[in-house]
């Protein structure tokens, strides 16, 4: 009797892994949507496309970018949520993702239980970016310009909960002074308003805010890396400023919590293979990004251990979504 059921054992396991090895060689045999919850515009979307574009042309099918904004990323991101579990259906997002949900009262899914981490993609440091006419060069004097007007300085905010809001509150607690926020659906209408001058800061990663600032149409002021961004070599780094000051936005691609791990092993080399390429090395690198290679543990570690750090930040500054 013994006998019998282990070879049926052994005949099942053999089973599974010929049928996992059939499904990652034959995926992926149609397009890939690749949702990014926020509007076109800004660094998360550039990023975005260029990776999908990428890793659609090294698996021979296209990877469509869809767009859906709404819920400080919730919508998008309970869209993938929901999906099927078979790689067709993918979420490309920011730190936002897994902090965002923190301050809301009511999430239709969890971050840990209902996503699988694929990738960890890149690391970003943010510009403290400010309206070109407002009185202020560098950190110091806009601490002694938004203390001079009590909470009446604004700053824009891309979405609640996102490592620009967490960045903009530390900034604030460490140079004592009170702020407004202004909250957006996503950078690109945001960077609209600052550069009209109704806002009057705007705390992003430096690849949306580069251009505006080259052009003269806003200025950096200072830049949330340990060190000074090869980018923005004259910039001067908050830290400079605030000793200690360092902050970071990232970007990663996820699943559905059921993603088979050959398929979530594939996508992984894909991205990275994507990443040590010279067209993506070329274009983002030099705008600030740091490109992070990986392995998926090495994302879900990666991705607890900001969260840590995030609910600190969010519990004890109150931040919440009305």
């Amino acid at each position: 009797m013994k006998r019998p059921a282990f070879l049926s054992l052994v005949l099942a396991v053999m089973a599974f892994f010929t049928m996992s090895s059939a499904i990652s060689q034959v995926y992926p045999n149609r397009p890939v949507r690749m949702v990014i919850p926020f509007p076109p515009g800004g660094t998360l979307d550039a990023l975005g496309r260029a990776l999908a574009q990428k890793i659609g042309d090294q698996m021979g099918q296209p990877f469509v970018v869809e767009n859906r904004p709404g819920g400080n990323g919730i919508i998008g991101g309970d869209a993938v949520a929901k999906a099927a579990p078979d790689g067709y259906t993918l979420l490309f997002n920011a730190s936002t993702f897994v902090t965002a949900p923190m301050t809301m009262k009511e999430v239709p899914y969890g971050v840990e239980k209902d996503f699988l981490p694929i990738s960890l993609v890149a690391k970003a440091p943010l510009s403290v970016a400010i309206a070109k006419d407002l009185p202020v060069t560098d950190i110091k004097s806009l601490i002694a310009y938004a203390k001079s007007r009590g909470d009446k300085t604004t700053f824009a905010v891309g979405s609640i909960g996102s490592a620009g809001h967490l960045a903009t509150e530390l900034l604030a607690r460490a140079g004592g002074f009170s702020y407004t926020v202004v909250p957006y659906k996503g950078t690109a209408p945001a960077f609209q308003d600052l550069l009209g001058g109704r806002i009057d800061g705007f705390i992003d990663p430096i690849l949306g805010s580069l251009q505006y600032h080259k052009a003269g149409q806003l200025r950096v002021i200072a830049v949330t890396s340990a060190t000074r961004a090869p980018n923005l070599p004259d910039v001067a780094t908050v830290a400079e400023t605030i000793s200690g000051y360092e902050f970071y936005s990232w970007y990663g691609l996820w699943g559905p919590a059921k993603l088979p791990d050959e398929i979530r092993t594939r996508l992984n080399g894909e991205v990275n293979k994507a990443l040590a390429s010279a067209d993506i090395r070329d274009k983002f690198a030099p705008q600030g990004l740091v490109l992070t290679p990986g392995s998926s543990n090495d994302f879900a570690s990666f991705q607890r251990d900001d969260m840590a750090r995030a609910q600190k930040i969010i519990t004890e500054a109150n931040i919440r979504v009305e």
